[in-house]
C-alpha cells in the first residue's frame, strides 16, 4: 500500500487552516491541497473496516476521499481538530455508498424514472432517497425532515398510499416488505403497488422540493 505522509501537527493544522480560510487564491488551493494530503493515512485506516464486505480498498478509499475533501471544505475551526471531524464524514461517505449498492439491488430499480420536475428533467426514485439521506454532522436536521415527511404523509398522501409506503419502508416495526408481500396483504397486484408507490414518492418530493 502507498507510504502516506506524516499527519500535520496541530500547530501546522491550524495555520493551514488559517490558509484555506483567509489567505490569497494561491495559499488556499496550497493549504486545501496539503490538509488532504496529510490525512490521506486516515482515510486508508477508515477504508479497512469496510473491506469484509466485498469491496476492493482501492474503490474504498477513493470514495473516503470524497468524504475527506467535504471536511477539509466545511471544517469549523472553533470545533476541534480536523481529524475528528474528517472521521465523521469519511465514514459517512463510505456508509452512503454501501446504503446506495444495497439499494439498489431492491425489486424496483432506484433508477426508475417516476416523472418530470418542472424543468422537464427526469426524475428517479434515487433522487428522493438521497435527498433524505444526509451527513452524520446534521442528524439534527434529518430529524426535522423526519418529522416534516410524517406530517406531509398524513396530509399529502391517501390512505392506500400511506399504508403501502410504511409497509414497504419498515416506518412501523422496522421490517420492509417486497412489492409482492404488500400486494398479497393488500389484495391487490405487484405492479399496482408499484405505481401507488411511485406516485406517493413523487408527491413526497414534490413537497420536500417547494418547501426546502
Amino acid at each position: 500500500m502507498k507510504t502516506f505522509e506524516k499527519p500535520l501537527t496541530q500547530t501546522e493544522e491550524a495555520e493551514y487552516i488559517r490558509l484555506l480560510q483567509e489567505g490569497n487564491e494561491q495559499e488556499a488551493q496550497q493549504a486545501r491541497l496539503v490538509l488532504v494530503e496529510r490525512n490521506l493515512r486516515l482515510v486508508a485506516h477508515i477504508a479497512k473496516k469496510y473491506q469484509s464486505m466485498d469491496e476492493e480498498l482501492e474503490d474504498l478509499i477513493s470514495v473516503g476521499c470524497i468524504g475527506l475533501i467535504k471536511a477539509v471544505d466545511t471544517f469549523d475551526a472553533g470545533k476541534g481538530r480536523l481529524a475528528t471531524y474528517a472521521c465523521r464524514c469519511i465514514d459517512n461517505e463510505l456508509l452512503m455508498m454501501l446504503r446506495t449498492k444495497k439499494k439498489s439491488a431492491r425489486e424496483v430499480s432506484l433508477y426508475e424514472p417516476i416523472g418530470q420536475d418542472k424543468e422537464g428533467k427526469e426524475i428517479q426514485l434515487v433522487d428522493i432517497i438521497e435527498a433524505a439521506q444526509t451527513d452524520i454532522v446534521e442528524d439534527m436536521e434529518l430529524q426535522k425532515n423526519i418529522v416534516r415527511m410524517y406530517q406531509w404523509m398524513d396530509s399529502c398522501l391517501t390512505v392506500r398510499e400511506r399504508e403501502i409506503l410504511i409497509m414497504r419502508y419498515g416506518l412501523a416495526n422496522g421490517r420492509e416488505l417486497t412489492q409482492n408481500e404488500i400486494g398479497k396483504r393488500m389484495g391487490i397486484s405487484r405492479s399496482y403497488v408499484s405505481r401507488i408507490e411511485k406516485k406517493a414518492l413523487k408527491k413526497l418530493y414534490d413537497k420536500f422540493r417547494v418547501n426546502s
